[in-house]
Parts: C-alpha cells; sequence; structure tokens
C-alpha cells in the first residue's frame, strides 16, 4: 500500500509539473484521455443545459403513451466522431431536425465551461453536420508548429491559430494581402515566417523595405530585387509593371483557343500554361508602406502617385501573371492620399497585430469582418506576435507565428540561395552580396513569440 501511495504521489506530481512546464506533453500524456471522458459522460447533460437538444419526435411520444412507457427525453445532437488531436479534441455533431450551425456557435463559452476546455469553436462541414474543435491549453502562449504541414504551391505555414490548426498563407486563393502592427507587435517576426516559409519554393522574392533595408537587407541571399529607399521603389514597381505586361503577352501567345482543347486547358494565367514555359511567380513585400505615400515637396508628391499608381496595377491584375503582394505598415488610411482606399479594396487578406486605435482596426477590418475590430484592439501589449486573421468572407481567427529570429531567417535564406531566380526586368535591383555563404549557428529561441 505505500508503494501505491508514492507511486500515485509521484504521478500526480509529474502531471502538474508537466500542466506547469510543458501543457502539450501533459495533455498528450494525461489530458486527452480525462478530457474525451469528460466529454462523453457529461455530453448529455450539457447539450440538455446549453439548450442543444430538440423534443422526440410525435411518433415516439405516441408510442410511449400506446405502451405506457416513460416521456423519452430531448435528443442532443448525435456523435459520430470524438478524434483526439496534439492539441485537443474534435467532436463531429450530426444535427438533428430543427436545430443549426448557429446555435452551437452561440453555445461556444458555455460548452467551454461545461467540459473544462480552453477554447471550443465550430464550423459547418456540410449541411447537418458540424465540427466542433476544443483545445486542452493555451496553444498560442507558446507557439509550437507540427512536425509536418501541408505543403502546395505557393502555400506556406506562418503560424498558429487558437483552435490548433495550422495558418497557411496561400497566394493562390488569397493574391494580396495586408498586415497592420504597431511598433514592437510582431510584424517583422511575421514577415520573417513568411520570407522562411517561400525560400524554399520556386518563386522570386521582390522586397521594398525604405528603412534603409534594416529589415530585408539581411535576407538579402534569397531576393531577386530590393529596394531600400522610395526612389528606387518607383523604378522596381515600373519594372515589375512591365514585367506583368510582358507575363500578359506570353499567356496572349499560348491561351490555344480551338476547338480541339479542352475547356480545362485554355490559358488564363500562368498555372495554366505548360511547366517549361511557366514565369516564376513573384512575391513583393512592402516593409512600411507609409513611407511610400508620405510627401513633402511636389517632387516627392508625383513621386508618390506613381508608386501608388503601380501599387494598384499590381493588385489589380497582377494576380493572374503570378504577382503577389504582401502589404505591412503601421496604419493604412484614407489620411495617406488619394488611391489608399482603392489599394486597400483589392487587399483580400488581412492581418492585425496589436493596434494603438480603434480606426488603425477599422482599416483592417471595417470593411470585411466589423467583428474582428474589437478583437484586434484587445491584444495585449506583452504577447507579442499575436494577431487577427480575416479575409473577405467574413471569417477571423486569432494567430501567432512562432518565433523566428534574423539569425534563423538569415541562415535559411543562405542555404536557399541557390533557389533565388535571375529575373532580366529585375536585374538592375538586384542585391549585391557577399560571397561567404557559412552559416553562424543560431542560440535556442523560446518557442513563444517575442
Amino acid at each position: 500500500m505505500t508503494a501505491f501511495t508514492v507511486a500515485l504521489v509521484l504521478v500526480v506530481a509529474a502531471a502538474g509539473l508537466l500542466r506547469w512546464r510543458r501543457p502539450a506533453w501533459y495533455w498528450l500524456a494525461f489530458g486527452v484521455t480525462l478530457a474525451a471522458l469528460r466529454v462523453l459522460v457529461r455530453y448529455r447533460s450539457v447539450m440538455d443545459a446549453c439548450g442543444l437538444t430538440v423534443p422526440p419526435a410525435r411518433w415516439r411520444l405516441s408510442l410511449a403513451r400506446a405502451t405506457n412507457q416513460p416521456i423519452p427525453e430531448p435528443r442532443p445532437p448525435r456523435i459520430r466522431r470524438l478524434r483526439p488531436t496534439r492539441t485537443g479534441l474534435v467532436l463531429r455533431l450530426k444535427l438533428r431536425p430543427g436545430q443549426d450551425v448557429f446555435d452551437i456557435a452561440a453555445a461556444s463559452d458555455r460548452l467551454r465551461h461545461s467540459f473544462s476546455m480552453f477554447g471550443v469553436t465550430s464550423r459547418e462541414v456540410r449541411s447537418g453536420v458540424v465540427e466542433v474543435r476544443m483545445t486542452g491549453y493555451d496553444v498560442l502562449k507558446r507557439v509550437q508548429m507540427p512536425a509536418e504541414t501541408e505543403t502546395r504551391a505557393m502555400r506556406v505555414p506562418v503560424a498558429l491559430r487558437e483552435d490548433g490548426s495550422v495558418h497557411y498563407r496561400d497566394y493562390r486563393a488569397i493574391p494580396h494581402a495586408l498586415t497592420l502592427g504597431a511598433t514592437e507587435s510582431g510584424k517583422s517576426v511575421y514577415q520573417r515566417n513568411l520570407v522562411a516559409g517561400l525560400a524554399p519554393l520556386d518563386v522570386a522574392l521582390v522586397g521594398i523595405d525604405c528603412k534603409q533595408g534594416v529589415e530585408l537587407f539581411p535576407l538579402a541571399r534569397r531576393f531577386s530585387a530590393l529596394a531600400d529607399s522610395p526612389d528606387t521603389a518607383a523604378e522596381l514597381l515600373d519594372a515589375l509593371v512591365a514585367r506583368m505586361a510582358d507575363v500578359y503577352r506570353l499567356i496572349r501567345t499560348q491561351q490555344r483557343i480551338t476547338v480541339a482543347v479542352p475547356d480545362a486547358e485554355i490559358a488564363a494565367d500562368i498555372w495554366d500554361l505548360p511547366e517549361e514555359l511557366r514565369p516564376t511567380p513573384v512575391v513583393v513585400l512592402v516593409d512600411e508602406v507609409a513611407e511610400l505615400a508620405l510627401y513633402a515637396t511636389k517632387e516627392e508628391e508625383r513621386r508618390r502617385d506613381r508608386i501608388i499608381t503601380a501599387l494598384v496595377r499590381l493588385a489589380q491584375l497582377g494576380r493572374a501573371a503570378g504577382i503577389y503582394l504582401e502589404i505591412c505598415g503601421q496604419r493604412f488610411g484614407s489620411e495617406l492620399g488619394k488611391g489608399i482606399t482603392m489599394l486597400r479594396a483589392q487587399l483580400t487578406g488581412r492581418t492585425a497585430h496589436r493596434l494603438n486605435d480603434e480606426p488603425s482596426a477599422n482599416m483592417a477590418f471595417g470593411d470585411i469582418a466589423p467583428d474582428a475590430v474589437l478583437a484586434a484592439i484587445q491584444i495585449p501589449a506583452e504577447l507579442r506576435g499575436l494577431a487577427i486573421a480575416g479575409d473577405a468572407s467574413g471569417g477571423w481567427h486569432r494567430i501567432r507565428a512562432p518565433h523566428t529570429s534574423l539569425r534563423q531567417a538569415v541562415n535559411l535564406c543562405y542555404r536557399y540561395a541557390d533557389r533565388t531566380p535571375d529575373l532580366p526586368e529585375l536585374a538592375p535591383f538586384r542585391p549585391t552580396t557577399g560571397t561567404t555563404t557559412e552559416l553562424v549557428p543560431s542560440a535556442k529561441a523560446s518557442p513563444a513569440t517575442a
């Protein structure tokens, strides 16, 4: 009995230590089993308390009365599958007649408390089937990306969502995006994760960093073109517009609109072209867009109009030519001058880190997801890297990118420097780098975003 007591005390102490220091390990070792049992045991009573049950069918009531049996209890949604994950549980429910997916979404907070989980989110899989994702711990406190992620052309993992799933930046689905955030909010780390994810792919990276290049020029070995001033940026954007026109001429000559060609093979963008003729896709990263829009003299105003016009053209027409925009800044409102709101309307993806005021949040989500505005201004200052990500569909998620130091990003760019394509149109803007390619070991980084 003494040995059993000692062993039990050691197991409880180990569980408590894991839950404090390594919540992910605790979840996999103890939490997932306890949570699954808790959900299965409490399921019917919790659903009834949350108003997620429906009365029994009339034929069952009639049968119970005819046979003098007890009245059947109200029926909750039927559990079709309960699947454990490394961060929580996934519950797939079949709704009863008369129930709606919004009923489950409205009761998410009550389900979280009743099942003693950290977070609960829901989404409709198909008509009548809802997937409820429960997280067992705060996955955004210490961000740990899964060892394996889905790989696809122009689709890179950049962050972790609050429900434990991976947040991807898919350029084929969302060509252009806007990233906002105050100083020290985590924009630079998010941008490094983008570069780190794109570095192994066959893509040309183009950077515009008007802070004299302090953010992007350390990563120059993987960039096909870089600009560190508004004057150079204007010339670089003109070169990209010219490249876009050349790509469209190539697509026009290869469209093959004949009766013998199937509809799916008619070329309308670069991804419809044969692989040997397909131009290299280009991702343009603008580090601080306000520096391109501000002016003090007439000459700077003309340069500013030239830059904004080029950006609007690339945003409106660049997708089919394989040119994608990543616009970053602290604010992005109409005070930056004419053309800014037109440009913002073309940026489908929106990511907002900590913002200093509500108008800044409205610039990001006011026109696509008003519910996300309040969430964006409630991000605490100590949680650098925490952000709200949304798109034109109106949906949004809390995300956090894993901490990637500048040294880690530089090492990745050195490792994949041989994948940097030489684009003739952008040759004058190719950054000059040294010949040293030695990788410097980086210090072990904390999994939490700094």
